[in-house]
């Protein structure tokens, strides 16, 4: 996060500063200006960390990363069936703010509407932005988020809002046009957590006050440094924070903070603020970040500094440093940061706590997983949290049997990846994705947009456009058509012509769906994957053992997909295709290699019997699927996915386990 002061170009010098002046015998590190906790989530593999901001926003993102020692695990939630609660925020369609106006404070007041001009976020990531507030909120009233889950989300939403906000810098102003961040569409951050060991604590208090109830080993100090109060400078992020409807005025909407102004922003009061922080510090050690065009001279500093501190053990370190947040360079030449160290002698009257888990500074995140850019049928991006995690550990070669959009494929680690689809049309796709370079790949795209005029509205174009496709055959052609499609779904009749219908006022190449091709391609050039287009009953088991892994997510049996209702140009799925699998796996398992086989066993009533029989020879775990996906004409609530598969809960085969069978 862009932030007013932001300390990550000095966390190396500060280390320096400590390892000079102490002895490695210190345990408590205080950061009592915190901000964005830059430099206590530094300084927290080492150390018990208090944290401290006036700011709201910034406790919130404290107490997540912080005072927090693992991501949470959102046990009510998963209950219900919300696994991976950031999809389910980010994803979820939001009704009308319209209806509900009390429940879209940030859309009714800082996004354009008939009521308001202010252009801080654009309509569609206010909606966003409003809907997840609300619903963590809901959530944690329900009872349904602990302390530790409620702030890891509300940071996780705080800490995505800089990235779609229409500003220079801060919140002190808004732009009159939109810049190209505002089109992006809203994802919440999933933050790094590390754990230290220790009984972290966040406090969101006053600086001076709150010296008077802690005391620890090292006191770092990153007071403002000039008269910009940061309250006003932020108000938006503190608003988003603690969504308490404030009475707003001024172009800017900018809410009440009397009781946040600092006094280290006031030429009158900041060496005084100062010198009662320092005095009352209960702390060995003192180190203090300034800059050369702060309220207080070096000199004052340094007086205050020596008088309430050992003498003798006073330094100042001059560090040149560019002043990084204007484009605008200054016109003092001279401009420095200055890091000052001194040294307290004070009698401590609290027992330290012990590390429970000393060797255990491990960093540890949510998993956002990445998307493939095709809607392919079946994918399973949405089950990936589920899936994944049930793959063995270590895994050398990878055959994805039936990989459709590679959502799994892409997500998987291993040693090398193969890619099998009968479908000639996607594989050609991805081996064009992986040869081209990105910039040509977006160039052509852009390129077909403007050239037949492709939007959400323009079916004429969408056509003209669908039959120069079928006349080339381009696979970049291809992905674009499907952008402009129904559902964005690969349809082909049986002369391998697309004829998928017009995505009237729903399908097009939005920001997000550039953002994950981006991100997709430049991990695709960057893997071990390679692309194979064969029937699933020719593919070549040679050359796979116990440490390889075979994932199958065929056509399902029993369900509607498109991929059932016709051949389509490629081969149908019906029941002797059903059998040549379970064969071909049973063949596989002799073999002793591992695999994964996703499916449906019950849907709508009905139940593959032939699947059901066959699965009572190995482990079959059961899926919870109850959301809405083009895989299927209708709800999945309805149905019994499960993940049938031939290894242990440690990824060792398990063809001799006395629990296969049994559900998981």
């Amino acid at each position: 996060m862009r932030f007013i002061g932001g300390k990550t170009l000095l966390l190396d010098h500060i280390k320096r500063v400590l390892q000079e002046n102490t002895d490695g015998t210190e345990r408590v590190f205080c950061d009592i200006f915190s901000g964005t906790g830059t430099v206590a989530r530094y300084f927290k593999p080492d150390y018990e960390i208090i944290s401290n901001d006036l700011l709201h926003f910034s406790y919130a993102i404290q107490k997540a990363t912080v005072e927090n020692n693992s991501v949470p695990q959102f046990k009510k939630l998963k209950e219900l069936g919300i696994l991976d609660p950031f999809s389910f925020l980010e994803e979820t369609k939001i009704s009308n703010p319209e209806a509900v106006p009390e429940q879209f404070f940030i859309t009714q007041n800082y996004s354009p509407n008939e009521h308001c001009s202010r252009m801080y976020l654009s309509p569609q990531n206010a909606k966003r932005i409003d809907f997840i507030r609300n619903t963590i909120e809901s959530w944690k009233t329900a009872g349904l988020l602990n302390e530790n889950e409620y702030y890891y989300l509300l940071a996780g939403l705080i800490e995505g809002v800089p990235f779609v906000s229409n500003i220079t810098g801060t919140y002190g102003a808004y732009l009159k046009r939109w810049d190209k961040r505002a089109y992006k569409d809203f994802s919440m951050i999933r933050l790094e957590v590390v754990d230290n060991g220790y009984q972290n604590r966040c406090y969101n208090m006053d600086s001076n006050q709150l010296i008077r109830q802690i005391e620890g080993d090292i006191l770092y100090l990153d007071p403002p440094y000039n008269s910009r109060q940061y309250a006003p400078n932020y108000h938006l992020l503190e608003t988003v924070s603690r969504y308490d409807r404030p009475h707003i005025t001024g172009v800017t909407g900018m809410r009440p903070y009397e009781g946040q102004k600092s006094a280290f922003c006031v030429k009158s009061q900041v060496s005084q603020a100062f010198e009662e922080l320092v005095a009352r510090a209960k702390f060995d050690h003192l180190v203090l970040s300034y800059s050369t065009e702060g309220l207080m001279t070096a000199q004052e500093i340094e007086r205050i500094l020596k008088k309430r501190g050992l003498e003798n053990s006073y330094r100042r370190y001059d560090i040149p440093y560019k002043k990084y947040k204007s484009k605008i360079p200054s016109d003092e030449s001279n401009l420095k940061e200055y890091i000052f160290y001194i040294r307290k002698k004070v009698r401590h009257t609290k027992v330290y706590q012990i590390r429970t888990n000393p060797l255990s500074n491990k960093a540890v995140a949510t998993k956002k997983y990445l998307k493939s850019p095709l809607n392919y049928i079946g994918g399973k991006y949405k089950l990936l949290p589920q899936i994944l995690p049930l793959f063995p550990k270590e895994i050398s070669s990878f055959v994805d049997l039936f990989s459709g959009g590679a959502n799994v494929a892409i997500n998987v680690s291993a040693d090398r990846i193969v890619c099998n689809d009968i479908n000639s049309k996607i594989i050609e796709l991805f081996q064009t994705f992986q040869s081209m370079e990105l910039e040509e790949i977006l160039r052509r795209i852009d390129r077909n947009i403007e050239e037949f005029q492709l939007s959400k509205v323009n079916e004429q174009g969408f056509l003209e456009f669908r039959d120069y496709y079928n006349r080339t055959g381009d696979p970049i052609d291809l992905y674009t058509l499907t952008c402009f499609s129904f559902n964005y779904q690969f349809r082909f009749n049986n002369r391998l012509e697309y004829n998928n219908p017009f995505g009237r006022n729903r399908s097009q190449f939005s920001q997000q769906m550039r953002s994950n091709l981006i991100a997709f391609v430049e991990k695709l050039q960057n893997s071990p994957m390679t692309f194979v287009n064969k029937d699933f009953t020719l593919f070549d088991l040679e050359g796979l053992g116990p440490q390889d892994m075979i994932y199958c997510d065929p056509p399902y049996l029993i369900t509607t997909g498109s991929y059932n209702d016709g051949n389509r140009g490629f081969q149908d799925w019906n029941r002797e295709k059903e059998l040549q699998l379970l064969a071909f796996l049973d063949w596989a398992n002799e073999r002793n290699i591992r695999f994964a086989l996703s499916n449906v066993l019950e849907h709508k009533g009905q139940t593959n019997e032939l699947l059901l029989a066959w699965s009572k020879r190995y482990r079959v775990i059961d899926l919870t699927s109850s959301y809405s996906n083009s895989s299927y004409n209708t709800q999945r609530g309805s149905s019994r996915e499960v993940l049938i598969v031939n290894y242990d809960k440690e990824g060792l085969h398990d063809s001799f386990n006395p629990h296969r069978g049994q559900k998981v």
